[in-house]
């Protein structure tokens, strides 16, 4: 008589990575996401940068001096941490840690640089590219901004492009087209699920 086979099933927590050029849409993805109220942390970027109109600090990034992020920096309070654009962006610590241990999977809005370093600390963190279906309508959605100076969106475009030639250091693709926000999301979600049902899970201690 064969003995009876019990398969456990308990799927770890993800660390997740939204990437991809400037202009792409990677905020207000997540914003998307976020207010379908899923069990998912999203984790709160520090930057040095000026809050912009429509911003809520502790909600898109929490806002802080260039005296306080070199504290953080210095306290080893950040995961990663680039300068970008003039300006400090950094991952804190503690937020990403402490939801991936009460088994949350952890979402990380980062540029495409932040996330090549997220892949050096986290080989088996999950990272996916946003992108537009052309270049030339990410260069158009740059130019939409209007925030700023024709050498700071020259700045950004020559990047962007830089950006999208990286994209085989990524696990998945995904399309954000225009007015298909819904439909971005739906395909993130079906990643994450399916990541969730593989046979050999992604672990990731932080």
């Amino acid at each position: 008589m064969n003995e009876g086979f019990t398969f456990h099933f308990s799927p770890q927590p993800l660390l997740i990575v939204i990437s991809g050029p400037s202009g792409v849409g990677k905020d207000t993805v997540v914003r998307a996401m976020q207010a379908r109220g899923l069990p998912i942390h999203f984790v709160v970027t520090a930057t040095t940068r000026p809050i912009r109109p429509g911003e809520v600090h502790g909600v898109d990034y929490f806002f802080v001096t260039h005296e306080e992020f070199a504290r953080m920096i210095e306290q080893d309070e950040l995961i990663e941490y680039a300068y970008v654009y003039n300006d400090y962006k950094g991952i804190p610590k503690a937020q990403a840690r402490e939801a991936l241990t009460s088994g949350k999977d952890v979402v990380m809005r980062l540029d495409v640089q932040g996330a090549a370093t997220i892949r050096k600390l986290y080989p088996e963190a999950l990272l996916i590219f946003l992108t537009t279906r052309t270049e030339e309508e990410l260069v158009r959605r740059l130019q939409k901004r209007h925030t700023e100076t024709p050498e700071g969106l020259n700045l950004r475009i020559a990047m962007a492009r830089k950006e999208l030639q990286r994209i085989q250091e990524f696990d998945y693709v995904v399309i954000n087209a225009e007015d298909k926000l819904d439909e971005t999301v739906d395909i993130i979600l079906a990643i994450i699920q399916s990541e969730h049902h593989r046979v050999h899970h992604r672990k990731v201690v932080i």
